[in-house]
């Protein structure tokens, strides 16, 4: 059984398997996601990249983006070669590119094809099947229509939403606006708990502090945090010693990084550039004496040819 107490969100660009190693340092106990990645693209391209990970990023999900069951069905099987604990379908993202391709937030407006599509994910995979969906979209924003969409795909055997707690305006907002633009409506979250309590509801959306993470585990079963575990990843470390070690300290950031120089080694002599690992860490120092000079020296070194774990070593001399 999964515990999704605490989860990061799947973030194109972002959550690559270099950052996952680095989170998971930062947190034994999250559950960790994937990149979106389009079932179009498991079956027609390079699925062994695209889903190659290291076992000890687990417990792993893997996010899939689609709208026809019968790809997306040929995309688990594939995926159940990589061990998986889940797969979650992506009903939220509001971007264009993938609205051209009729998934994410768009399907919202078709319960009755989302639930064919997980009820085809059950069938082919081993995992775990979820769905991550908004509360709305344009206009079509009323409990009843979020609650339909539940419904149908309840119906199903699929037992874990993750709600991102804004609906989506699908034109007019670009991803980022769509993230920041339309807002929160948390209680609407703590009322489809209320409403559904059989069923698992993972909060997300705008949530920065552990307090918050906290305040929220009262009123749903977890939390996904997203681009402020990404611009902040200590408050993994700091949400890790507070929910799951009995509220011990966390490990030093300095600490942090000196053990993610056997991944980082490793990597490079597989021929990973520095610059594609040390993206993830730029921000762990945030707020502390010597951030600024950490990331200007990882910026401005771990891209030069020839780049080793050095230029980290380096960059530690700026911090405390």
């Amino acid at each position: 059984m999964i515990s999704r107490k605490l989860s990061v969100a799947p973030m194109m660009d972002w959550t690559d398997r270099h950052c996952r190693y680095f989170h998971r340092l930062l947190s034994p106990n999250s559950l960790l996601y994937t990149e979106m990645v389009t079932a179009a693209a498991i079956v027609h391209g390079d699925s062994d990249h695209l889903l190659s990970h290291d076992v000890f990023e687990y417990p792993l999900a893997l996010q899939i983006g689609g709208s026809d069951p019968t790809l997306i069905a040929k995309a688990c099987k594939i995926a159940g070669k990589h061990d998986y604990q889940e797969i979650n379908l992506n009903v939220g993202c509001p971007s264009e590119r993938v609205q051209s391709g009729a998934f994410g937030a768009c399907l919202m407006a078709e319960p009755d094809l989302v639930a064919d599509c997980i009820k085809a994910m059950q069938d082919h995979s081993q995992a775990e099947v979820t769905l991550k969906t908004r509360i709305g979209i344009d206009e079509q924003d009323s409990y009843e229509f979020l609650t339909t969409l539940i419904e149908k795909v309840a119906a199903t055997g699929c037992r874990s939403f993750t709600i991102h707690a804004r609906k989506a305006w699908l034109k007019g907002l670009s991803p980022k606006q769509n993230r920041e633009v339309p807002e929160l409506n948390y209680p609407r979250v703590y009322q489809l708990k209320q409403d559904f309590p059989e069923l698992e509801f993972i909060i997300n959306g705008g949530i920065t502090t552990v307090d918050e993470i906290k305040q929220h585990l009262e009123k749903v079963d977890g939390v996904m945090i997203g681009r402020s575990a990404y611009q902040n990843p200590y408050l993994l470390a700091e949400a890790e010693a507070e929910l799951f070690s009995d509220k011990t300290i966390p490990p030093t950031r300095i600490a942090l990084v000196q053990s993610y120089f056997p991944y980082l080694e490793q990597r490079l002599s597989e021929g990973a550039k520095l610059n594609s690992m040390t993206r993830h860490i730029l921000g762990l120092f945030q707020k502390c004496p010597g951030a600024k000079m950490w990331r200007r020296h990882l910026s401005e070194n771990a891209y030069k040819p020839g780049a080793g774990i050095e230029v980290v070593e380096q960059a530690l001399e700026f911090v405390e």
